[in-house]
């Protein structure tokens, strides 16, 4: 990748109101990852019955997989949450700082009525570049 990310939020808009970046320039060269979509499943196939262990768990997906890739947080560039109607978003904004404290992607975060099985709770999308 010649260049680095250029995390950007210009003063023509509000500043973030979260721990994100309103625009992420990626270099000319550089390559994208795109994780799925992770929902709180453990390795083990199990998932946790709260919004705390079903959030800890997608971001600590989406965080191995960026690591199969040799890439950490600090690569991705989008990132989208889904979250099921009625769920206190708070536990999800915990997780997501315990997994990307110094990460300032930009963001997006969806309440939904549902997502495929009902027991899911939230669903975590990320781009990543790569060098």
């Amino acid at each position: 990748m010649t260049g680095k990310l250029r995390f950007d939020s210009p003063d023509a808009v509000h500043p973030p109101l979260g721990p994100y970046s309103h625009t992420v320039v990626v270099p000319p060269g550089a390559g994208l990852v795109f994780v799925s979509g992770q929902i709180g499943v453990r390795p083990d196939g199990t998932v946790g019955s709260t919004i705390e262990e079903q959030a800890d768990q997608a971001f600590a997906n989406v965080v191995a997989l960026l690591g199969a890739h040799a890439l950490d947080v600090a690569s991705v560039v989008k990132l989208t949450v889904f979250i099921v109607a009625g769920i206190d978003a708070e536990a999800v904004r915990l997780a997501r700082l315990k997994h990307f404290a110094s990460a300032r992607p930009t963001s997006t975060t969806v309440y939904v009525a549902q997502l495929l099985r009902p027991e899911w709770l939230i669903e975590v999308e990320a781009v990543a570049a790569t060098s």
